[in-house]
């Protein structure tokens, strides 16, 4: 006990906020996840699926640079508490909607639209929440846990949610997130005091706000390494979202797929996941901490998506998702180290705020372009070929092989987006000169 205590110094309130807004992401993941599930099976289309990520994510990134700007000038828990009372009011007008049997897929496209807005202005406040709950040496602690708490939410959200969709029913699910929200709203009304900033001013006008946006602009175009860095994932996440849209497409229509065959998956890349928190939390600090970034880039981009495209059946599959997340934790541990060491603390807020957009607007672009490459190409292609011809031999035949061979591309395209950006001199020389980049 004594051991604990020492252990988790400081760290009572944190720990309060930590744990029930991660069991309120839980319910709200699952609550996603069981949508995911009923909007394809009234549709059948993956890109009728993939919009609901797209509504969610546009928002955010086309806000984010502002609400970056203007955060650190609101009061936080007021903030966090409104957005969070937000999000559980269009979970209920799902709800209703659902008990009168009037949900339509376009009401999900907005609920998500707005459950997006909410997230833009709640995450810069809740993290910063974090940083004001957390002793400074208690950091690292701190953001391992929160990582840990992610990666439960990955795994325990699909298999959670399956259980409850087979046996209770939708209903069940939402009425779970809802009892979540309610844990963690009270948790934070009641038990938990958020210090205000001693750093925090007040802003007079809109001039004064552009222009903090626009620092942070100038920040990154002046200093390369970072910025490229910023490109190179934003790449990333252009193949990972048209990733995300053609897996559930996949996996729920092909021979030996299921809404359990897509849970396992979804649970094992939860898994890999917490095993690569667990590898990075316990090594040493590498001598380069850019060829980690890329090397463990390499890796997830050419095995999840090959095993994806050749296998047939839910252990293969689950095998790449393994494969393909183990090192994500690693890559994004030494990332954010090295984001932190070369970006002034004075420009941090604004320059993260433009890294947001920059780095997220790919996603709903991949999301996109990943429902309309599963209908309009690549299922119709495969659909017209002979059982005999050679994709049909290698990928398969029927609904879900024209995704297997998305996925075979994108492995290339993973592979090629790696490889350009590793040549980039300006990352290189984050290594080699990290005052390069502290100018302001």
């Amino acid at each position: 006990m004594k051991y604990l205590k020492n252990t988790f110094r400081g760290l009572r309130s944190f720990m309060i906020l930590w744990s029930t807004q991660g069991l309120s992401a839980l319910g709200s993941s699952m609550t996603s996840y069981a949508l995911i599930i009923w909007s394809y099976q009234q549709t059948g289309s993956a890109l009728a699926t993939s919009l609901l990520a797209v509504c969610s994510y546009a928002p955010y990134v086309l806000l984010s640079i502002f609400a970056g700007a203007v955060s650190d000038r609101w009061n936080r828990k007021a903030t966090m508490l409104i957005c969070d009372t937000f999000a559980a009011l269009c979970t209920l007008s799902v709800l209703a909607l659902l008990m009168t049997g009037q949900l339509k897929l376009w009401h999900i496209y907005l609920i998500n639209a707005l459950n997006g807005l909410g997230n833009t202005f709640q995450q810069p406040a809740s993290d910063v929440a974090v940083s004001l709950l957390t002793p400074k040496e208690q950091y690292q602690r701190a953001a391992g846990m929160r990582t840990f708490s992610s990666s439960l939410v990955t795994i325990l959200s699909p298999a959670i949610a399956t259980v409850l969709l087979t046996t209770l029913g939708i209903y069940a699910v939402i009425l779970f997130d809802l009892c979540t929200f309610a844990a963690a709203f009270c948790a934070l009304a009641f038990f938990i005091r958020i210090p205000s900033n001693p750093e925090q001013k007040s802003f007079s006008g809109h001039e004064n706000m552009l222009r903090a946006i626009g620092k942070g602009l100038v920040w990154l175009k002046e200093n390369r390494g970072i910025l490229d860095l910023i490109l190179l994932l934003a790449a990333i996440n252009l193949v990972a979202s048209v990733y995300n849209a053609a897996l559930p497409a996949m996996l729920l229509s092909r021979n030996g797929g299921s809404e359990a065959s897509l849970a396992l998956v979804n649970t094992c890349t939860g898994l890999a996941n917490v095993a690569g928190s667990v590898i990075v939390t316990f090594s040493p600090v590498p001598k380069s901490r850019v060829k980690v970034i890329c090397r463990s880039l390499l890796f997830s981009m050419s095995t999840e998506n090959l095993i994806l495209a050749l296998g047939r059946t839910t252990p293969i599959w689950c095998v790449g998702a393994v494969l393909g997340w183990v090192f994500i934790p690693v890559m994004n541990t030494n990332l954010d180290a090295l984001m932190r060491t070369h970006i002034p603390l004075d420009v941090q807020g604004r320059v993260c705020s433009a890294r947001n957009s920059l780095q997220f607007f790919t996603i709903p672009v991949g999301y996109l372009l990943g429902g309309a490459l599963v209908d309009e190409v690549f299922e119709p292609f495969m659909a017209s070929l002979s059982p005999d011809s050679l994709p049909a031999l290698i990928f398969g035949t029927g609904k879900g092989s024209g995704a297997a061979l998305l996925f075979f591309f994108l492995a290339g395209a993973g592979v090629l987006t790696c490889l350009i950006f590793r040549r980039s001199r300006h990352i290189w020389k984050l290594e080699s000169d990290p005052s390069i980049t502290r100018r302001e």
